[in-house]
């Protein structure tokens, strides 16, 4: 058996046993409770992220390396106790591939940097899966587009408007449904407010578990293998510290943007 076909069966191993269906919900069993309170703020914090990225990509292209090794080391993002566990179990299983003489050839600092970048996308696919899930639960509860959380305001909040005139109609809710089959209800700011923090408390819980569908999908598809061997791959040439940026990344913003377009769009449309 050739050394290539033994590690990418421990890569297999690892894969199955920390994010198939069983590895993922032990490791979820840490997010419940400070984590619920990290991840709306690395929701925020995400696009300083891809800025910074971007930035660092600049500073290589136009050769200036130290510049853009600092940028790439820049910690962004706060670590929750989930990411911790899957940042300490990838290291535990970087280093304990020397035992099977397997090793990386990397220093340690380069490991420690290309596992943090490991976690990063892992939470950048979380926020992929809570915008899927958006964008499904708004084609069939609303049949409109919502890609994030500006375009499911709108419609949860008239809703809720709706639910509340017709539950005070004075003459009764079913007169009221018909009242309000015609007739709009007012809709106040502090609705919208109060229905846009609620949605994102809600949006923080779904971001902070989305790992739950998330890593079991990509163990089926084999992505979670793909992407623990190009780990390893830099870490045994010279692409470590390359502060490169991620596709995972930009696929995560794409959802912001595409909301806000959309969104932009309905407001000149009228």
């Amino acid at each position: 058996m050739t050394p290539n076909t033994r590690l990418q069966l421990c890569i297999k191993a690892f894969v199955r046993t920390n994010f198939g269906l069983w590895g993922t919900i032990r490791l979820h069993r840490s997010a419940i409770g400070a984590d619920l309170l990290r991840a709306p703020l690395n929701v925020f914090l995400a696009p300083v992220l891809l800025i910074v990225r971007l930035l660092a990509l600049l500073a290589k292209r136009l050769g200036l390396a130290k510049t853009s090794l600092w940028l790439s080391r820049r910690k962004i993002l706060l670590q929750t106790n989930a990411s911790r566990q899957v940042a300490q179990r990838v290291t535990d299983f970087i280093y304990g591939l020397e035992g099977a003489g397997l090793g990386v050839r990397a220093p340690r600092d380069a490991i420690a940097h290309e596992v943090a970048e490991y976690t990063d996308v892992r939470n950048a696919v979380a926020e992929i899966t809570t915008s899927l899930c958006l964008l499904i639960a708004g084609y069939f509860i609303f049949h409109r587009p919502t890609p994030g959380l500006f375009s499911l305001i709108g419609p949860v909040a008239e809703r809720r408007a709706h639910s509340l005139a017709v539950e005070q109609f004075p003459f009764g809710q079913g007169l009221g449904l018909a009242y309000y089959a015609v007739f709009s209800p007012g809709l106040d700011t502090w609705q919208v407010v109060i229905t846009g923090i609620a949605l994102a408390l809600v949006l923080s819980v779904v971001t902070t578990f989305a790992g739950l569908i998330a890593d079991p999908l990509q163990v089926l598809t084999g992505t979670h293998r793909r992407r623990l061997s190009r780990l390893l791959e830099r870490l045994n040439t010279d692409d470590a510290h390359s502060g490169g940026l991620a596709r995972e990344h930009v696929t995560a913003r794409l959802g912001d943007l595409s909301d806000l377009a959309l969104n932009l769009w309905r407001f000149l449309r009228g």
